[in-house]
């Protein structure tokens, strides 16, 4: 072995950690020892120590400090909070200090919220950081030990053993252990590692002599030396690529501000044009100042804010029971506006467990669940793959495959206890991912038995005889060609297909010592086949979805010709989905995964990386899509955080993915997305819904004014500031809390998402709002002033103030302008309850919470009326019964009128809308069906080469050839544009 000199030791040892310079772990073993200045013996103490310096602690790190005074202090510069702030100054000169301080606290209720809620995003690294143990074995100096895990540093040598968290990057010197490598991949099936399977290319996780940091040790005890820490293992890079991704605003917040900016500029606008035209009308400079105050109350909408926060608060709170916890108010709406949901399988689309569903053999295929006896070779079958398990279901845990085998010979009433099957076991070459075979020896009726059972086409390589109605006979091409075609059949169903062979030793012979001679000469029994039910209830989910215009991909880790068929059984593809594999994508340019998607077609995404989902979700956010993304894993956290809407699972999903997440999953469930969906979409009609609301009394607040103005004071003022302010925060609030609890509207959810750059205040709203019922609102309050006026023998120009005549009757007839805007509040509000549809068709007294606010606010208006105390400060009186008369139609002519207007639109047929980033895809061009059977098409694009085929399944040569060649094929057609 090569000794390097001190001097070029230490000068290795003073380069910066940055990953430039770190050895190739796939290396020759003798390469990597002398690259990491180690042996198999460990580092020394010393040595560890001069290293710790250079490498750091084994943690995971974040970039710099949370900024958060600055980041508090933003919060109070948001324009709605800079809004309420005006209104709170406005609430102040008015001679409402009370008022001020009320809106103030809104504020600085509103800002710790947000403040808070923002915090929740930092969290994810920090539970990246629990994936690390607090403890590791290692050898140092040739003595095993127990150190802190953060000491960990590149060369130590690592024991790795059952039940143990592995703590850093490594690669194996010796052994073989079973490792669930879920949290980095995605695949539910732990996988085997040993330092005799050395892969120098491809994946690194995929090699099979590396082990990963935050990975989890289910079996098997190993040695390795370890090749990276802290931020330079696969955690930790998956932890920098989470620090990378960044939240982005949602719509809502967007167009928030932006309707924030517009109402402040039309507020401040309006009060200081008018202020000139109150002085040329002949107001006094005080009269003059009054007006413009009273103008900008009258357009400043004090509750839209807390209105807005408090709905999306009842959204959170709707989500949660129905198993959906929202993390951030926004996200509430943002779910209604999604166009594509992308969707892991395992756990989501299906129920997580698997479950031995039929069998075949020479006989035909079998239903297990059929009541009567299943055949002798059924039984034989079912116990021949039991016996090669290792799974103990009364522990609770083993291979989800393995207790389903177990289950179906115990339905099968074949099952052996796990403790006999131990006891009997004479030799375990346990499963191997590279030959895809498990194969046990046991004891069975006094002579040894070799039960194997793995890849129905490793199976079938290694058997050359097959039990047909109970007696063996060779195996022919006849038969190779059925059992493949059998295979192809399960699959094609979603189902995972194993085969099982065993052979039977001669009477004393002891059990191989080597796996190649135990698996050979193998009589094939049969295939089982099993399945991860998919949910019953994401089939319904999956329709609606499509009827509300939603594209569903299925991004997973797992095969893709299960996901597809899985997939096909839930309604994902509509008649046939492209599986597209993680090596295709990579090859993938940004253009053609742009054009793939731009198909308007459903895409079975299969064995994605975490770039791949970042991609992914990039580039249909770059196509205007609103993209809900799931996932379980510490792999699937960037993805999370960059999808617009980041759903993690409660049930099976790691804490990393829960603290990245925007919204989590209580059932891990499918169609509680679609129902986060629906929940989000009625959340966002009702904000409008009350936006309509709110808006609509700012006509008949502003117009008294404008008469007031323009008649150059003949017409005493209409409505004083109080009296707009009582309307505003007085009886306005709880009748708009109760519009953001009112139910969906009929056919929510056959509409297409609405457009991403979609304007939260549209012109139609305005119209309706301003021009239609503000309007009305306006005439008959000012009405109802004139008349009340009229009434008590008032003409233009008379003298109105204190100590005039006609004071009481001015009094009376602005509390009835007051009143009668209160009045048209009412009609309002059951008006704006629908959209298009008729309030018959919600239920006209359904929504109770409404009914409790209308109540609240005509308690509220008798108070002010008929409360003597309170006419001082409002400036109202009280009314006689022929006065009251005066206002009572108004809430029925308001919503009667609103009535008949969407009785017209509903005659018009609605304008077809169309989610914002699509296209209208031309029709995709078909790929060239083979006659190959799709199994070896399949393998063929998960890199078999022709001759493993030719080897495998016993095609010819030149068939093996053709079958690579369509392979090749296929995937150039997934990334090609149309014609």
């Amino acid at each position: 072995m090569r000794t390097d000199s001190p001097d070029i030791r230490r000068r290795a040892m003073d380069r910066p950690p940055d990953g430039r310079d770190a050895p190739d772990p796939r290396e020759p073993v003798t390469l990597l020892f002398r690259d990491l200045r180690t042996s198999a013996r460990g580092l020394a103490d010393r040595e560890t120590n001069r290293r710790q310096a250079v490498y750091g602690p084994n943690t995971l790190t974040q970039r710099g400090g949370r900024r958060w005074p600055r980041e508090l202090a933003q919060q109070f510069t948001h324009p709605l909070a800079l809004l309420l702030a005006l209104a709170a100054v406005l609430a102040a000169v008015s001679g409402a200090p009370a008022l001020a301080v009320a809106i103030v606290a809104v504020i600085l209720l509103n800002a710790a919220l947000a403040f808070a809620q923002e915090q929740q995003a930092e969290k994810a690294v920090e539970a990246l950081a629990a994936f690390l143990p607090e403890q590791a074995t290692v050898i140092r100096d040739g003595v095993r030990r127990e150190v802190p895990a953060t000491s960990l540093v590149p060369g130590d040598v690592l024991v790795v053993e059952e039940g143990e968290r592995i703590s850093a990057d490594a690669r194996l010197l010796s052994g073989g252990v079973e490792v669930d490598l879920s949290a980095l991949t995605g695949e539910s099936v732990p996988v085997f590692r040993s330092a005799e399977l050395v892969d120098a290319e491809g994946s690194l996780l995929d090699a099979r002599d590396l082990l990963f940091s935050g990975t989890a040790c289910t079996g098997g005890q190993a040695q390795a030396v370890v090749t990276a820490t802290g931020m330079h293992t696969e955690l930790g890079r998956i932890a920098a690529l989470s620090q990378r991704t960044r939240r982005e605003e949602s719509p809502l917040e967007r167009q928030v501000k932006r309707a924030a900016r517009l109402i402040a500029l039309v507020a401040i606008g309006v009060g200081l044009a008018f202020l000139p035209v109150g002085l040329a009308a002949g107001l006094s400079l005080a009269a003059a100042v009054s007006f413009a105050i009273g103008l900008l109350v009258a357009n400043v909408p004090e509750g839209l804010l807390p209105t807005i926060t408090l709905s999306l608060a009842s959204g959170v709170r709707d989500l949660a029971r129905r198993g959906a916890v929202v993390k951030r108010l926004s996200a509430v709406e943002t779910l209604g506006s999604t166009t594509v949901v992308c969707t892991d399988k395992t756990g989501t689309l299906t129920e997580n467990r698997m479950l031995a569903t039929a069998v075949w053999t020479p006989g035909g295929e079998y239903a297990v669940d059929l009541p009567v006896a299943p055949p002798p070779e059924v039984r034989l079958l079912a116990a021949t793959a039991a016996a090669c398990t290792t799974a103990h279901p009364e522990a609770g845990h083993g291979d989800p495959t393995e207790l389903a085998l177990l289950d179906l010979a115990d339905r099968l009433a074949t099952a052996l206890p796990p403790g006999q099957r131990d006891l009997d076991r004479q030799a375990l070459f346990r499963f191997d991912p590279r030959i895809k075979l498990m194969t046990t020896a046991d004891f069975e009726d006094g002579t040894v038995v070799l039960h194997t059972k793995g890849a129905p086409e490793e199976v079938l390589a290694h058997a050359d005889r097959l039990l047909d109605r109970g007696s063996q006979r060779p195996l022919t091409s006849d038969d190779r060609t059925e059992v493949v075609r059998a295979v192809g059949h399960l699959a094609a169903r979603g189902l995972r297909v194993l085969g099982v062979a065993r052979r039977q030793l001669p009477p004393g012979q002891a059990p191989p010592d080597r796996r190649e001679d135990a698996e050979r000469n193998l009589c094939l029994i049969g295939l089982i086949a099993m399945a991860d039910p998919a949910r019953p209830e994401v089939a319904g989910a999956i329709t609606l979805a499509h009827r509300a215009g939603i594209t569903v991909h299925v991004v997973t880790g797992d095969n893709g010709m299960t996901a597809a068929a899985i997939a096909g059984q839930v309604g994902i593809g509509r008649g046939g989905s492209r599986i597209v594999t993680g090596t295709e994508l990579a090859a993938m340019g940004e253009r053609e995964l742009d054009t793939l998607l731009a198909r308007g077609e459903e895409v079975i995404f299969a064995r994605t990386s975490p770039e791949a989902k970042l991609r992914i979700a990039d580039a249909l956010r770059a196509e205007g899509h609103t993209v809900a993304m799931t996932g379980d894993g510490v792999n699937d956290a960037p993805a999370l955080r960059r999808a617009d809407i980041g759903v993690a699972m409660g049930r099976s999903g790691t804490d990393v993915a829960r603290e990245s997440a925007t919204m989590v999953l209580t059932d891990d469930n499918f169609a509680t997305i679609v129902a986060a969906v629906e929940a989000g979409r009625r959340t966002y009609d009702n904000i409008r819904k009350f936006i309509v609301y709110i808006f609509a009394h700012a006509v008949p607040e502003v117009v008294p004014f404008l008469v007031f103005a323009l008649a150059g004071g003949a017409v005493p003022l209409p409505l004083t500031v109080m009296q707009i302010l009582a309307v505003d925060l007085g009886t306005d609030t709880l009748p708009a809390l109760a519009l953001g609890r009112e139910r969906a509207e009929p056919g929510l959810m056959d509409r297409p998402p609405r457009p991403r750059g979609e304007k939260v205040i549209q012109r139609s709203m305005l119209a309706r709002a301003w021009g239609f019922l503000g309007l009305l609102s306006a005439l008959l309050v000012m009405g109802g002033f004139l008349l009340t006026l009229a009434g008590g023998g008032w003409h233009p120009g008379d003298p109105t103030g204190p100590g005039s005549a006609l004071h009481l009757t001015y009094q009376q007839a602005t509390t009835v302008t007051w009143l009668g805007i209160v009045a048209c509040q009412i009609g309002t509000a059951f008006a704006a309850r629908t959209e298009r549809a008729s309030l018959r068709s919600v239920g006209v007294m359904s929504n109770r919470q409404l009914l409790v606010g209308i109540g609240f606010s005509l308690a509220f208006a008798a108070t002010i009326v008929y409360v003597p105390l309170l006419h001082h400060v409002f400036g109202t009186a009280a009314l006689s019964p022929a006065q009251l008369a005066i206002v009572t139609p108004f809430p029925f002519v308001v919503w009667g009128a609103d009535e008949l207007r969407r009785a017209l639109v509903r005659r018009r047929p609605a304008a077809s809308a169309k989610p914002a980033g699509t296209t209208t895809a031309p029709a995709p061009t078909p790929i060239t069906v083979s006659a190959h059977h799709p199994v070896a098409v399949l393998l063929a694009r998960h890199g078999w080469s022709a001759q493993r085929l030719h080897h495998a399944l016993g095609v010819t040569e030149h068939a093996a050839e053709e079958i690579v060649s369509h392979a090749r094929q296929v995937a150039a057609e997934h990334g090609r544009r149309p014609p």
